[in-house]
């Protein structure tokens, strides 16, 4: 037997006794005049809350007053209702009592209150339930197969297999089949043979971790290439370090590369125009770029690069040598472009490393070591030797019994001839302490050819003794138009052993003999750099390097450094920061502050103590 229907089975509920009275007295839905007191209700009507707190907006008939409440101009109505005549015959109307007139919910026609849970309205079929709808409305296999539950279901399957297939099934394929579209270079998504010119990177392809070569010398170097003869004896010299520079886009932030590192600071020491930023120095068609542009830019005018191996590729003796393109125009001065070594003691850039380190490199004790060289002349305004040989015991040194600092070898710094608009270099080694007005041995140097190479005027000032010599230039090595090689080779040690010789091209440009800086007056001789050097490039600018033709010169302007090179004798190989009897690395971290601030100026400021000394007292 099917079940009941919802219209049938609520309309055959049972009705309350009140329901039951109104349905069979039409009647009484024809409702009587408005009562106009609450008294005419009855004593319990109270008991409900009243529906219209604001009587003044009520669209409907008003509700009753209380007496209090009457106006005068309100007056009992005469009529006869079941609610104004006591003596209303209420049998009549079915109503056992007053009490079930007073709260019938049909009374007047209007529903009032439900006051029973079994009563029925004309809309509990839309939201009350019977109790045997889940029997007569559960669901069929008719239901579940309509067309919007099939579309949906195969929806879902198709997202399921979707998502197993780009998660699961995909990179089992790559990885069994090599068929990844992202196969190739790392940075190269485009797996186009051609792709657009503003995606393409480069052709090769890198290594997991970028920049990492598995040895120091870059596979690019030519064979002919790997060795090289010594000038002062005629030995050959193999090649232990190089980079070529042929890999395009490089970066060289800090971290990005494991032998370059690009500052950003600003260059105080020679009162630079420009900031050297990172950004301005990368790799393009097989050359290393040093880029300068005028804009303005960290309270500067110029922005320029600089390129350095400060404590992480250093190197000691051997030949260092470099082929570039200078930064044009030529003829034009006003660029200072250079490439030079330093002591890894003192970090380019950072005057608080360098304090009392650069350009020392001596081994004595005596007036040498002291402020201003003990001299009231103006010689020296150098604060005298930070690391001598003679530090008291338990003084901070990275060696005691070693006189340590930073000297400077210069394979060039460029300028040009102001009268003939002919480019030149300067190549120089850097020291301290100084001769007497810094005037070398001239019996211990040597140039070859007088017709190109002279020596530098210049000897050096308060700060360093330079000897030097500048060598003229072809005006074509400029501006990535020629490429020339530039080199110097060294044996470091004492003034009877060491010795610099300088080249431009295959020739050799200057020489200096150790003895050219040997005992002089009150000074001791200094050394030819027994430090680990490390290399640095970079295009500067400054008034106090030469004059600057502002007008002349144009922006943006490039130095391009095609390969660098480090020949060394074969067993006499010295790649390291730490060389034996010159250690740096632990002394350099053990002094972070001084090493990481560029913008202290002095080790004072560090905040660690400036040595004792035995010769000024412990």
């Amino acid at each position: 037997m099917l079940p009941i229907g919802r219209e049938n089975r609520r309309s055959s509920s049972t009705l309350s006794q009140t329901q039951e009275l109104l349905q069979g007295n039409p009647v009484l839905a024809i409702r009587p005049e408005a009562p106009k007191l609450l008294k005419d209700l009855g004593e319990d009507y109270s008991r409900y809350p009243q529906h219209w707190p604001n009587r003044s907006s009520y669209s409907g008939t008003p509700g009753p007053f209380l007496a209090s409440e009457q106006k005068s101009s309100l007056v009992r109505t005469t009529s006869s209702t079941a609610f104004s005549d006591s003596q209303a015959d209420l049998e009549k109307l079915g109503y056992p009592n007053d009490s079930i007139v007073a709260f019938d919910p049909y009374f007047g026609g209007e529903k009032g209150f439900i006051l029973y849970r079994d009563e029925v309205e004309a809309d509990d079929k839309y939201h009350m339930p019977a109790y045997d709808d889940d029997l007569v409305y559960k669901p069929s296999w008719k239901d579940y197969l309509n067309a919007r539950a099939v579309i949906s279901a195969m929806g879902g399957i198709a997202l399921i297999l979707g998502l197993l297939c780009v998660f699961i099934l995909l990179p089992i394929m790559a990885y069994v089949n090599n068929i990844s579209p992202l196969n190739g270079p790392s940075n190269q998504t485009n797996v186009d043979a051609e792709p657009q010119s503003w995606a393409y990177v480069n052709n090769r392809t890198y290594p997991l971790l970028k920049n990492v070569r598995t040895g120091l010398i870059d596979p690019d170097t030519p064979v002919s290439a790997r060795t090289r003869t010594s000038i002062f004896d005629g030995s050959t010299l193999n090649l232990v370090f190089s980079d070529e520079f042929n890999t395009m886009n490089r970066t060289f932030y800090p971290g990005d590369d494991a032998y370059w590192t690009a500052p950003n600071i600003w260059y105080g020491s020679t009162e630079d125009l420009e900031w050297y930023d990172p950004d301005a120095v990368t790799t393009g068609d097989g050359t290393l770029q040093l880029r300068m542009d005028a804009f303005p830019n960290h309270n500067l005018q110029y922005r320029s690069g600089m390129l350095n191996s400060w404590n992480q590729l250093c190197f000691k003796g051997g030949v260092f040598e470099v082929s570039l393109s200078l930064a044009g125009p030529s003829g034009v001065p006003g660029l200072w472009p250079a490439v030079w070594t330093l002591g890894n003691l003192a970090r380019p850039g950072y005057r608080a490393s360098s304090d009392g380190i650069w350009p020392y490199t001596y081994t004595n004790c005596d007036l040498g070591i002291t402020p201003n060289q003990s001299s009231p002349d103006g010689l020296s305004y150098l604060p005298g030797q930070k690391l001598s040989s003679c530090t008291c015991d338990g003084e901070d040194h990275p060696n005691p019994g070693t006189g340590r600092g930073a000297p400077e070898i210069d394979i060039l710094e460029a300028s040009v001839d102001p009268n003939n608009r002919i480019g030149v270099v300067t190549q120089s080694y850097q020291v301290a302490p100084f001769d007497i007005f810094w005037r070398p041995n001239a019996n211990f140097m040597q140039i070859p050819n007088y017709e190109t190479t002279s020596p530098n005027a210049y000897c050096g000032g308060p700060y360093q003794q330079a000897i030097s010599g500048t060598t003229l230039l072809n005006n074509e090595w400029y501006d990535g138009n020629e490429y020339q090689k530039y080199a110097f080779e060294y044996i470091p040690g004492n003034s009877s052993t060491g010795k610099i010789s300088w080249f431009v091209g295959e020739d050799q440009s200057f020489m200096l003999d150790g003895r050219a800086i040997g005992q002089n007056g009150n000074v001791g001789p200094r050394q030819i750099s027994e430090e680990p050097m490390s290399m640095v490039l970079n295009l500067g600018m400054s008034n106090s390097w030469s004059q600057i033709l502002f007008d002349s010169l144009k922006f943006p302007t490039i130095m391009h450094i095609d390969y660098v090179r480090i020949y060394q004798k074969p067993g006499e190989e010295m790649i390291t920061c730490d060389p034996p009897g010159y250690p740096t690395t632990e002394y350099i971290a053990n002094h972070a502050v001084a090493y990481s601030n560029p913008n202290l100026t002095s080790w004072h400021e560090t905040g660690y103590s400036w040595p004792k000394n035995k010769l000024t007292g412990c």
